[in-house]
């Protein structure tokens, strides 16, 4: 019955949350209501709703995304020059994934999977 989700994280300031997904990431929006806007890559959609109070040090939001090449995208967003999380490098984890993270400009933290 359930077939998709669409995660929704705090941004403080929708230009700069656009130009990271839009301009950095290749995402492409999707939709822009004032302080909501939404954006889509393949079949991956993320929502983003204003937050102008939010701590980026104290932010918890996190998406986990599955890939089918992690590889390749790990090497474009490098070629891109996208900072990569500096702790979370393209690396085997113990539970069977293949992974890697970024952080948004708000302290979102995207990782990227692939079973092995």
């Amino acid at each position: 019955m359930l077939n998709k989700i669409s995660p929704k994280l705090p941004m403080r300031d929708k230009v700069k949350t656009k130009d990271y997904y839009v301009g950095q990431l290749r995402f492409k929006e999707i939709g822009d209501y004032g302080d909501y806007i939404m954006i889509q890559k393949d079949e991956i959609e993320i929502h983003f709703f204003e937050f102008k109070g939010l701590n980026p040090k104290e932010n918890y939001g996190q998406v986990y995304i599955r890939t089918s090449d992690i590889e390749r995208l790990y090497q474009s967003l490098l070629e891109d020059e996208i900072s990569i999380h500096p702790n979370g490098p393209l690396e085997s984890k113990p539970w069977g994934q293949k992974e890697f993270s970024l952080l948004d400009p708000d302290n979102n933290l995207l990782t990227f999977g692939q079973s092995e």
